[in-house]
């Protein structure tokens, strides 16, 4: 599955657009648009929506694309189960990386089967 930015800079190229021409009209810097092309930035819901409506799509649509983790639901979690909170904690102290972690979960996946 693209990720978030990857579906933006797919629309964008489609369109026929450049980075500095879609920063313009969504006015945000050409640097700011590139972090979101490259997920190290997230738009507003705002910017979402002007971004959506440049690239002739909706904002439900892209949100289709974002992958970030739902912050509020992982700490109902963590609080709640001391232990998966702990598990989290050794993800990113251990710097699990996101395909070693889907790896692990799929390969445990197919063992449950």
């Amino acid at each position: 599955m693209k990720t978030f930015g990857e579906q933006i800079r797919d629309l964008r190229e489609a369109k026929d657009i450049s980075v500095r021409e879609l920063a313009r009209q969504l006015n945000v810097s050409a640097a700011f648009l590139s972090d979101v092309e490259l997920g190290r930035r997230h738009p507003s819901d705002e910017i979402m929506r002007k971004m959506a409506e440049c690239l002739g799509t909706t904002p439900e649509e892209l949100q289709k694309y974002d992958a970030r983790p739902p912050v509020q639901e992982l700490k109902r979690i963590a609080a709640n189960d001391p232990a998966m909170g702990f598990a989290l904690r050794r993800v990113v102290d251990e710097g699990i990386t996101a395909k070693d972690l889907l790896e692990f979960l799929n390969q445990h996946g197919k063992k449950k089967k």
